[in-house]
């Protein structure tokens, strides 16, 4: 038997050839940029110089830079509060789906324009509604007498940082909502029949009948989320740039500000470094709970 036949023979070895040019992808657009950045990190380059090793001395001044404290206190919080909120309201909105509605189709598909409408649009959307002087929801609430002044949503710190939430649980729900849903629907029916002969509530059977079999669905769902959520940059960066004063720089925004804008290349290459400790923290919460053999069974350990 020839080499070629033994490969065409071969599960394996054609799984593969097959994977190749994939792999190839990976390693030039994500494993290559991924080390470049890194080794960056440890450098004092600059755009337009290369730089030269300086180790530790960018992680040690973004160590006691106020801002890059103030952009990671933003990150978490940002992450924190839209993913709790995405994963109720995309829940919910799932549930509801999942029922007998008329023009449920219909209704699906609207769901998911916030998630297909691109990001950018989406950001501009929101600056036109929370703009100072012409926002749609000041004007309405100034209607209803609930506020006699326009609300300042993008110039005060704490507003900006939850209207800039606010866009991301609008855009975030769809891709909750549609993943939970497809979940919902692989739960026979016959379960929710012999809960309800057995006297338990719609309380009750959400508990110990969805909840537990949903469970491995909404770790890899969340895990997306958090992903998602913690690397945004494009919807900050079009709504406020990370302002006002900073407050709504996440570690994605403030890293391209100090390497592109800024042009410190290492420090802003050290800034994207220091998110992977948290992304790969999300990864591995997600992975060792999906191999809890009692969440696939929908059980307590």
């Amino acid at each position: 038997m020839t080499v070629l036949e033994r490969i065409q023979n071969s599960r394996n070895a054609l799984g593969m050839i097959f994977m190749l040019p994939a792999a190839v992808l990976l390693l030039l657009f994500l494993t290559y940029p991924l080390g470049l950045g890194v080794w960056l990190g440890f450098t004092d380059a600059k755009i337009g110089r290369a730089g030269e090793f300086v180790g530790l001395d960018n992680y040690e001044f973004l160590w006691g830079d106020s801002v890059t404290r103030l952009a990671l206190f933003n990150t978490l919080f940002y992450t924190a509060v839209a993913s709790v909120l995405k994963f109720l309201l995309g829940l919910w909105l799932a549930m509801l789906l999942n029922r007998h509605l008329p023009f449920k189709t219909a209704l699906r598909a609207v769901v998911l324009l916030p998630w297909i409408v691109p990001t950018a649009l989406s950001a501009i959307a929101f600056w036109w509604i929370y703009d100072s002087q012409f926002s749609v929801i000041s004007w309405m609430l100034m209607k209803l007498g609930l506020i006699d002044r326009y609300i300042d949503f993008l110039g005060d710190p704490w507003n900006a940082r939850f209207s800039t939430i606010l866009a991301n649980v609008w855009r975030g729900i769809p891709f909750v909502a549609i993943s939970l849903l497809a979940g919902l629907q692989t739960i026979s029916p016959s379960l929710y029949e012999a809960a309800s002969i057995d006297g338990a509530t719609a309380w009750q059977r959400f508990r110990h009948v969805t909840l537990p079999l949903l469970t491995p669905i909404i770790a890899v769902v969340m895990t997306f989320s958090v992903l998602f959520t913690f690397t945004d940059f494009q919807l900050i960066y079009v709504l406020t740039r990370g302002g006002p004063l900073n407050a709504t720089h996440l570690m994605a925004t403030l890293s391209f500000q100090r390497a592109i804008s800024g042009g410190a290349m290492g420090e802003g290459a050290a800034l994207a470094t220091a998110m992977v400790p948290f992304l790969l923290a999300a990864i591995m919460f997600s992975y060792f709970g999906l191999q809890r053999r009692a969440w696939q069974q929908g059980g307590d350990r």
